[in-house]
Order: structure tokens, then sequence, then C-alpha cells
């Protein structure tokens, strides 16, 4: 088992990176979505990400309750989690508590036996947001991102389409 975060700026390739680390493993591979098709430009977004993996791919929408949907697809392909900073993003928007469920999904890894890529958004390399939300969420994605990137067997940080293993 292999557990895999891919981290980078906002299209930097990270997906496209993740979606081949994910179909060189055995198996079919099965696609959890946290993003909700909210409005038009998402909506757009998500059909763009469809058509590029074709139908080689099992899809799961899980906006919130990750931990189970991971447990509930283990023992098949390796599963693709896109994106964790949507899913952080959902679990604030909702007032769940984000670093409880960050923490489950660090304990429970280790103990899936299927393969795990995990796509992540690398959102602190700017200026300090302006506003206490964005400031929130920023902190939050630092947070989440360490404790994922402690639990993952390797780490890649994806630029211009060309990964860097960090770990």
């Amino acid at each position: 088992m292999a557990v895999i975060l891919i981290t980078g700026g906002a299209r930097s390739g990270k997906s496209r990176r993740a979606e081949a680390r994910a179909k060189a493993f055995s198996g079919r591979p099965v696609y959890v979505a946290t993003a909700e098709a909210l409005d038009a430009e998402m909506e757009g977004r998500i059909a763009e990400h469809r058509a590029r993996r074709g139908t080689d791919w099992i899809e799961r929408e899980v906006p919130l309750d990750l931990v189970p949907a991971l447990v509930a697809s283990d023992g098949g392909g390796a599963r693709l989690v896109d994106c964790l900073t949507l899913w952080l993003s959902n679990l604030m928007q909702a007032e769940r508590d984000w670093e409880s469920e960050v923490k489950a999904l660090a304990g429970a890894l280790p103990r899936l036996k299927s393969p795990i890529v995990l796509v992540t958004n690398e959102v602190g390399l700017g200026i300090v947001p302006d506003n206490a939300l964005a400031r929130s969420f920023r902190d939050a994605a630092g947070i989440m991102n360490q404790t994922i990137a402690t639990a993952a067997d390797e780490v890649e940080f994806v630029v211009a389409g060309l990964p860097m293993k960090l770990k």
C-alpha cells in the first residue's frame, strides 16, 4: 500500500500528475471528488476533469465524509482524492471540526490496504491575506498539509507540470 501526497499551486499540473500516479497501480482507479458544483464555473471545472479522465475511473462524490468513503472503497484499485483543500473548505463551511477530521484522516491512511493518492494546494507561498477568513483558511490548509505529509509515504511538489520529490 502507498499513500502519496501531491501538492502545488493552482493550475500547476498536480491533478494530472495524481491521475497518472493512481492509474499506475493495478485495478480500476477510484476518483474521490470533494468539489461540489455550486455554480456554473465549478460545473465547468468538474466537466473538464471528467472529460480528461475518461470512463476508466469509478467516481465517488465526497464533499465531507472522506474517511468513511476511503474505508468503503478499500480493497480495490487506487483511490485519488482531489482535493484536500476543497474538502477542508467544505468542512469549514459546514462548521465541522476540521482539525479532528484531518487527524482522523491521517490516522486512517496507514490502516488502509489500497493505494491512495491525495491532491492538495499549497496556499501559503503568497502574501499574507488581508482578511481573517482567508488567513484562517491558509493557516488551516498549512496545518492539514503538514499533518497529511507526515502520514504519507511519498510527497511530491508540482511546479509548471514538473514533479519534485520531497519525501
